[in-house]
C-alpha cells in the first residue's frame, strides 16, 4: 500500500495546522507574495513536502530569500513576512535626535 504524507507520520502542516498537499501550494506564477503564501511555502519546505531547491526553482526565488522567510518566522512570527514592515525587523528606525548626532560625528 502506498503511503501518503497524511498517514506516514511525517506530513507538512500549514501555518493554520492543516495538512499540506502539493495542491495547497501557491501557483508557480505567483507575483504577489502575501504573508499566507510565504508561510505555506516555508511550511512545505520545513515539512519535507518540497525541497528548498524545488521551491526556489518553482517560484523563481533565491534560496537566501526563502531562508530569510524562515528566519523572520522564527525570530518575529508570521507578521514579519509583511513586505511593508520588513524595515522594522531589518534595521530599526532611528530617532531624529540620534540621526543628528550621527551626522555631527
Amino acid at each position: 500500500m502506498k503511503q501518503t504524507p497524511a498517514n506516514s507520520g511525517t506530513c507538512a502542516r500549514g501555518p493554520d495546522g492543516c495538512v499540506l498537499t502539493l495542491a495547497d501550494l501557491p501557483s508557480p506564477d505567483t507575483k504577489r507574495w502575501v504573508i499566507r503564501r510565504k508561510a505555506i511555502v516555508v511550511a512545505a519546505v520545513r515539512g519535507g513536502l518540497i525541497s528548498m531547491e524545488v521551491a526556489s526553482s518553482r517560484y523563481r526565488l533565491h534560496p537566501e530569500e526563502l531562508m530569510s522567510w524562515c528566519d523572520y518566522i522564527d525570530q518575529y512570527g508570521f507578521l514579519a513576512l509583511r513586505a511593508t514592515k520588513i524595515r522594522h525587523y531589518i534595521r530599526p528606525r532611528r530617532s531624529k535626535q540620534t540621526r543628528k548626532l550621527l551626522i555631527r560625528m
